[in-house]
């Protein structure tokens, strides 16, 4: 195997800091929260500011919970304590890391204008903050592994699939020996035939779809290096892979953020792509301009 299977955060246990923005943080950790947990990080998330500015007790009872809650809220997110957190609330805000943007889901009133302007905060913001928390060390090793491998399986289904689609074709045209699925079974088919040396990788927003978890599980069990494309850090998908790179787009209730995450699993992507060409730049230049030319002939011209 390319690398030890690296340990996972209990979902039960206090979350480590891993440099991100903590609203970054909190949004990936959030499907991991208590019910009363939850209801405190619905606080912070709908006004940081606000929050900041709140007593433990005024920010206890804004979530209709306990001191004692809010607390182990602040060891979820990695934080010593309550003074912590509103230090690093009141030190974002004054960032203006809350972009002054559209901030709902399309409504029946918006216009052509409204739906443009929420579209495209949505996808920068996406882009934006998914780049600032991307694990660097992660990247690396993904990059090693994927540069290393005798093959790569790639599965992801719908959305996910578009995603590893592109990586696929990007792989493949400098020689990465690739394939990308959306069929369950032929994934599982192929994630059997992997060895030591190649690399799984499993695209996945919520990290909770049974079907991606299985082929990722069946990689390991192979010896196959794991590499799972998630929004949540603490989900099963990553808890099952060895390495991890997590987006960070946010989802509306009718689901614009869909298109979101897209955007940031493909900035996930296109980092490791040019990660992994760099490593031989000069072969992967010449592979592109031999690609290039092999399909010239198929443009129209005048």
């Amino acid at each position: 195997m390319f690398m030890a299977r690296a340990d996972h955060a209990d979902p039960a246990q206090p979350a480590a800091p891993n440099g991100a923005p903590l609203l970054i943080r909190l949004r990936g950790l959030r499907p991991t929260l208590s019910p009363a947990e939850d209801r405190v990080a619905e606080q912070v998330l709908a006004d940081a500011r606000a929050a900041a500015g709140l007593t433990i007790t005024e920010l206890a009872a804004a979530a209709s919970t306990s001191e004692t809650t809010v607390l182990r809220f602040c060891r979820r997110l990695g934080l010593t304590g309550y003074p912590a957190l509103r230090l690093a609330l009141a030190e974002e805000s004054a960032q203006q890391r809350m972009r002054s943007a559209p901030t709902t889901d399309i409504s029946g009133d918006d216009t052509i204008d409204d739906i443009i302007a929420k579209v495209s905060f949505a996808d920068a913001s996406a882009v934006e903050d998914t780049a600032q928390q991307l694990d660097r060390g992660s990247l690396t090793r993904a990059a090693e592994a994927v540069a290393a491998a005798g093959r790569v399986e790639i599965f992801g289904i719908a959305a996910s699939y578009t995603v590893g689609s592109d990586l696929q074709q990007k792989l493949h045209r400098i020689g990465v020996f690739t394939s990308c699925t959306a069929d369950p079974h032929i994934a599982l088919t192929g994630a059997a035939l992997l060895r030591a040396g190649d690399v799984s990788i499993a695209i996945s927003h919520s990290g909770t779809t049974a079907e991606t978890v299985e082929v990722i599980e069946q990689a390991a069990a192979c010896g196959a290096t794991t590499i799972a494309i998630t929004n949540f850090p603490m989900s099963r998908l990553a808890a099952r892979a060895d390495i991890t790179l997590t987006t960070a787009a946010r989802e509306t209730p009718l689901r614009s953020g869909a298109t979101a995450s897209r955007i940031a699993a493909l900035t996930v992507v296109d980092c490791l792509y040019i990660a992994v060409a760099q490593r031989d730049l000069e072969r992967v230049t010449d592979a592109v301009a031999q690609t290039r030319r092999s399909v010239a002939g198929h443009h129209l011209t005048g």
